[in-house]
């Protein structure tokens, strides 16, 4: 059989290879390698790196699958993507201004931001994760606060009755979300009902809202749970990104931007 010659980046080709298993459910190597034009050995280690950031699981002759049972913990995802992240990261905080109050969802993206943020003349920050918490604490020119209530082990987040009353009696300026896949058709895939609840109520309560998510997220649809923003706000990816995911949430009424991560 011939083989298609594309375009796609090795990054690019990858993040398609997770968007098509969350979707599609499976698919094998013979078919991977027509597909993208490239050899079975390169999309066996395609496949392999996936794996290894959890991203898919292999089964017996190549075929591989997406789990909806199961979410990675917070400190496996922190490594994924790394350059994609930090490129994101680095983006968002050059929106935040002196003396706004601004909301830092958990995951590890707004992880990334929470740690990359520089300096700023009385910002409030108001922090759903652990990981944002830990980098800010110690910081002089911010006010740190949490809505508190339960914290989930998977994402160490706030969720639950107490954190969603305390956001509703708040404003934020500026309000930055993570998510576990992020479509036009349902909105943002979260792994639990409680999240989704809780984006919705941030959302409602902030001027400007950006979700940030690499581009392995996009198209994604790894669980059954989805929290439906409204227009507008702001997707920030990065350049692995599939474009016909990207073309479709613009499409919706959705700003995306693109982020180079080189």
């Amino acid at each position: 059989m011939s083989r298609k010659k594309t375009s796609h980046s090795p990054a690019q080709r990858r993040s398609e290879i997770a968007r098509l298993a969350s979707t599609i459910g499976l698919a094998s190597v013979e078919e991977l390698w027509e597909r993208y034009g490239v050899t079975s050995s390169t999309i066996r280690r395609d496949l392999s790196r996936l794996e290894a950031a959890g991203l898919i699981a292999r089964t017996y002759g190549g075929a591989i699958f997406i789990s909806d049972e199961n979410e990675s913990p917070l400190q496996e995802r922190q490594g994924e993507f790394f350059a994609a992240k930090r490129a994101i990261a680095s983006w968002a905080a050059q929106r935040i201004k002196d003396h706004e109050r601004v909301l830092f969802d958990g995951g590890s993206t707004v992880g990334a931001l929470a740690a990359t943020l520089g300096k700023r003349d009385s910002l409030r920050v108001t922090a759903m994760g652990v990981n944002a918490i830990n980098s800010l604490i110690d910081r002089d020119d911010i006010e740190l606060s949490s809505p508190g209530g339960i914290i989930r082990p998977s994402s160490q987040s706030f969720v639950g009755p107490g954190a969603e009353a305390a956001l509703q009696r708040e404003t934020f300026d500026r309000a930055f979300l993570g998510a576990d896949g992020v479509t036009a058709q349902f909105g943002l895939c979260e792994a639990d009902p409680d999240q989704t609840r809780l984006k919705e109520i941030i959302a409602s309560r902030s001027s400007d809202v950006y979700v940030l998510a690499d581009g392995s997220k996009i198209g994604r649809r790894a669980f059954h749970h989805w929290a439906v923003l409204p227009t507008p706000w702001t997707l920030v990816t990065d350049d692995s990104a599939h474009p016909e995911e990207v073309a479709g949430l613009r499409a919706a009424g959705i700003t995306v931007e693109i982020v180079p991560t080189n």
